[in-house]
């Protein structure tokens, strides 16, 4: 092993294509339902959302689908983004694995999201749109849809959850910097702390029957964990350049699935490569849910979707990992988990804030509440690695920083945090 613990790619080496993983699933996946008939929804049902290249990108079977030129050349600007060895975290736990994170924080919204975003604002563009509408929970999506559509001169109307519009303020303020409006969700009950599902029918509703206006979402969708799949594709070979071996575990948070998707997808393939999803205590789709068909939001205009589901009316609670507060989640990571390909753990939130304040403290880096799960994951797996002496190899995403989530420490530090219950 050299004593490297950065690696880094040339411009040039930017994954030109994005990973289908539909090709590498046990059995095809199951269609989408149109909310009034529940019949298979078709393109002709998603045009007044979605341009015509991303419909065509939800259903695909292709294995590689190429990204655009445009699209590359606003990805350079953070991309190939590093891959880290946590060695000070090894040697505070003692233990005998090597653990490695793709840093995702350094692009310019602070997370993996402007990784669709970009392509998102750049085919609505193509296609003559001028305005987009979407929700956000922490407010990292937004901010990246912000900073894409700033890029294709195009309008943007957020629907942030209420419960993180009044947390984050800065994140609303980052977003506006970049040219977009952004207002609370739901606009029509100003008690409602909010939910990423009545952010997402309120941005519906906007889009609906206007013509220059199309709705972009963050996750879940097919077409936007591809996207993402240039976090792993750049993790593999940035894993050979610092001479290891293929990880014996990929970890990633799990809200809607994208970050988890973007670096765990092109690993599906390898059969000795575990993957585990993260997800919040207060939010235990993958670990409690039913897997069934649910609308993707609470006012049911959505197609209906099969995944993991706690309901599409489900509230969570206010936690601080907004990201994370999603009822359902991806179709793609439904069927992993629920065909074994993929594992699902679920923690408490004063854990994972542990995890996170250990790892600033070792590693230098205040990671986003929600990426804190995926390192409180990777704590436990090397600690485990430690129980049994082997040398296990820990991949996980470094999804986004925490300087704007600097209220949720500061109420872990001070004892304000509410744990919640299992």
């Amino acid at each position: 092993m050299t004593d490297m613990t950065r690696w880094t790619l040339p411009l040039d080496r930017i994954p030109d294509a994005w990973f289908n993983v539909v090709p590498h699933l046990p059995k095809p996946p199951q269609p989408p339902l149109h909310p009034g008939t529940r019949e298979p929804v078709g393109p002709d049902d998603l045009a007044p959302l979605f341009p015509t290249a991303l419909i065509g990108q939800e259903v695909s079977a292709e294995p590689w689908i190429d990204v655009p030129g445009e699209v590359l050349d606003i990805l350079r600007l953070w991309r190939p983004t590093p891959l880290h060895r946590a060695v000070r975290l090894e040697r505070a736990l003692g233990t005998p694995a090597r653990i490695y994170y793709k840093d995702e924080s350094v692009s310019p919204a602070g997370s993996h999201k402007p990784n669709t975003a970009v392509p998102q604002a750049f085919y609505n563009a193509q296609e003559g749109i001028t305005r987009l509408t979407t929700e956000t929970g922490a407010g990292q999506w937004g901010t990246a849809l912000a900073f894409a559509c700033a890029q294709f001169d195009l309008d943007l109307q957020v629907y942030m959850v209420r419960a993180s519009f009044d947390q984050k303020p800065y994140r609303r303020v980052a977003m506006e910097t970049w040219g977009g409006s952004v207002v609370a969700s739901p606009v029509d009950d100003p008690d409602h702390p909010g939910s990423l599902g009545a952010a997402i029918s309120d941005a519906v509703r906007d889009c609906a029957g206007r013509s220059d206006t199309h709705y972009a979402l963050g996750s879940v969708l097919n077409h936007v964990l591809l996207h993402q799949t240039v976090i792993g594709l750049e993790a593999k070979e940035q894993l050979q350049l610092a001479g290891e071996r293929l990880p014996d575990v990929v970890i990633a948070s799990c809200g809607g699935g994208s970050n988890l998707g973007g670096v765990a997808f092109p690993f599906v393939p390898d059969p000795g490569v575990r993957l585990l999803a993260v997800e919040p205590m207060s939010c235990p789709t993958l670990t409690k849910g039913r897997f069934d068909y649910d609308f993707g939001d609470t006012a049911g205009l959505t197609p209906l979707l099969p995944m993991y589901t706690l309901g599409h009316d489900f509230v969570p609670p206010s936690i601080h990992a907004g990201g994370l507060r999603y009822h359902g989640d991806s179709p793609l990571i439904s069927a992993l988990v629920r065909d074994g390909r993929m594992e699902a753990v679920a923690y408490p939130q004063g854990r994972v804030f542990d995890a996170a304040v250990q790892f600033a403290t070792v590693e230098g880096r205040i990671a986003a509440p929600e990426c804190a799960h995926a390192i409180r994951a990777t704590i436990d797996e090397a600690l485990a690695a430690k129980e049994t002496g082997e040398e296990r190899v820990i991949l996980f995403n470094y999804s986004g920083h925490g300087f704007l989530d600097l209220s949720a420490y500061d109420d872990h530090l001070h004892g304000r945090l509410p744990e919640e219950q299992g």
